[in-house]
């Protein structure tokens, strides 16, 4: 392998899957995954980690202004939420009676969708 070449490990999140933040400025608050991030192993999560962005006055928006904006989040301060039971749990891959690999909540068992 080159040493430009980077590897990206298979993610426990995925977008569209509802998370809750561990630790941090917003521990507790949930939300659903917008966008993954691979290459910085981050993720922006709707309403978590809310920043302020001032925009400079332009063309489009003459006024400018202060705009409100989600900023990433690093995904080990992510755990994906049990879709049974709403508690935050570890996520597993197991194979599914066609052999597609899947992955499921550890605390409960049950498979999680996707988005």
């Amino acid at each position: 392998m080159d040493k430009n070449q980077t590897v990206v490990k298979k993610l426990h999140v995925r977008k569209g899957d509802t998370v809750k933040v561990i630790s941090g400025n917003s521990k507790g608050k949930t939300g659903t995954v917008l966008e993954v991030i691979p290459s910085k192993y981050r993720a922006i999560v709707e309403g978590v980690n809310v920043v302020s962005k001032h925009i400079k006055p332009s063309a489009s928006n003459p006024n400018g202004g202060i705009e409100k904006t989600e900023a990433s989040i690093h995904l080990s301060n992510l755990m994906v939420v049990d879709p049974s039971s709403g508690d935050a749990t570890r996520v597993g891959r197991k194979a599914d009676e066609n052999g597609k690999l899947v992955r499921y909540s550890k605390k409960s068992g049950e498979v999680i969708k996707n988005g």
